[in-house]
């Protein structure tokens, strides 16, 4: 039987929330999603998401979103998905995650 976590039968990569670097990452610290705090850390401005191409194609960019999502779902805060990866790829896979979505005064996108 396969677990909950799992998805074809391998077992979800382990992603760490890293305070003091501002992002989540990979066991290894290899891959990460990177964040900027606004309005008082009351929004996560998704900056940067990394992956080595040793682990591409393995779905840990997705990991690494989710585990940002739930972060922020779980401490109300609302996310800008500044990265093309998150706002691109992830978001449009993954509509569930709209309703985290920052909706302030003028839709506001990071301009790092």
């Amino acid at each position: 039987m396969a677990t909950p976590a799992a998805s074809s039968g391998a077992e979800a990569p382990k992603i760490v929330w890293n305070e003091a670097k501002r992002r989540f990452e990979s066991e290894d610290q290899k891959a990460y999603i990177e964040y900027v705090l606004r309005e008082n850390g009351k929004v996560m401005d998704l900056v940067h998401t990394f992956v080595p191409s040793s682990k591409r194609g393995l779905g840990l960019a997705s990991h690494l979103c989710v585990a940002a999502f739930n972060h922020a779902k779980s401490n109300s805060i609302s996310v800008i998905p500044t990265c093309s990866y998150v706002s691109d790829t992830f978001l449009p896979r993954n509509p569930s995650w709209n309703s985290v979505l920052y909706s302030g005064p003028g839709e506001m996108k990071s301009s790092i």
